[in-house]
Order: C-alpha cells, then structure tokens, then sequence
C-alpha cells in the first residue's frame, strides 16, 4: 500500500463542518443539553436498581412482598451515589459522559489530555453538588464552568473517537 494515498489520521472522523469548531471550548446550549441526557441516564441506572431490588424482595417474599416506602431524600441522595462514580469513571476513561459522547463534546485537562482520575473525581462530585455551576458558562468569556475555573478543566467540542486520537494542537489548553 503506498503510504501517500492514506487519508490523514483522523480526517474523517471530524464531520466537514464540524471541523472549525473543533478544540474549541464549547457553549451553554450544548454543555446543557449533554448534562441532561447524563441525568436521564443517572435516573435510568436508578430505576434498574429500584426494579432489581423490589424484584429481588418480591422474589424472596411473596406473599409479604409491599414497594418500598418513605424513599424521600433517599432518592437524591442515590442520584448523587450513581452520579459521581459515572461521571469520573467516563471523564477518566475516555473524557466523555454518554451525553458529551452524543454531542461531540469532551472534558480535557489543563494541557488539552485526558483528564486524570485525581481531577477527574472532585470535578463529577463538584458537578454533582452543585450543578447549578455549569451556568457560568453563559456569562463565562471563556466559556468556562465554575468547576472548570476551580479544577482548571475545559469542556471542547471534539469528534475524534478517542481522547488518545486527538491531536493535542487541536485542543485549547487552559491558560
């Protein structure tokens, strides 16, 4: 195979137009809509392990089986339990959440890389806590997130299949 008729690395997984906007930190509208689809997927985890547990009781005790009762603050706190192990273990892994995977968007580190776990675990528990701070973006000129200020990440747009595949001049350091 002659090596001058290989298509740059990575060329195509960057869709044309697309292709301005990459490394780029990305806006409020999107950094929204990305963090919505990961709560529907933090509620979606909570509901199977709700169905798993109540089928679990069920199955041990039928003829007594009732649905659990006076769940409350239970509920919000479980979120906060399956929300920052996914978060860290998906920033940490591969810099995107399913919702960031979905949008093209991805959570880099200071130097542009990938986000290390040591980072990557107070940034899921900051966002977890206090989610509220992603707004900041809107008004940020550096469209960045209160959390992003405090652990100096940055949330871009980029398209490539893997943090790894990423050229680093693609991706806006953190100044």
């Amino acid at each position: 195979m002659n090596p001058s008729s290989d298509p740059a690395p990575n060329s195509s997984a960057v869709p044309n137009a697309a292709r301005s906007y990459q490394g780029r930190r990305a806006g409020v509208v999107s950094r929204v809509i990305a963090s919505l689809v990961d709560l529907l997927v933090v509620v979606g985890i909570i509901v199977a392990v709700y169905a798993i547990w109540t089928g679990l009781a069920f199955l041990l005790h039928p003829r007594s089986f009732h649905f659990p009762e006076g769940l409350g603050w239970s509920i919000p706190a479980v979120g906060f339990v399956v929300a920052v192990p996914y978060l860290t273990l998906t920033w940490n892994a591969t810099g995107r959440s399913y919702g960031a995977a979905l949008l093209g968007l991805r959570v880099v580190g200071r130097n542009g890389g990938r986000l290390p776990f040591i980072i990557a675990l107070p940034r899921a528990f900051l966002c977890a806590l206090f989610p509220i701070g992603l707004l900041w973006v809107a008004v940020s000129p550096a469209n960045r997130s209160l959390q992003d200020i405090l652990l100096r990440t940055s949330v871009v747009y980029d398209w490539t299949p893997s943090a790894d595949a990423a050229p680093r001049e693609t991706i806006t350091p953190v100044g």
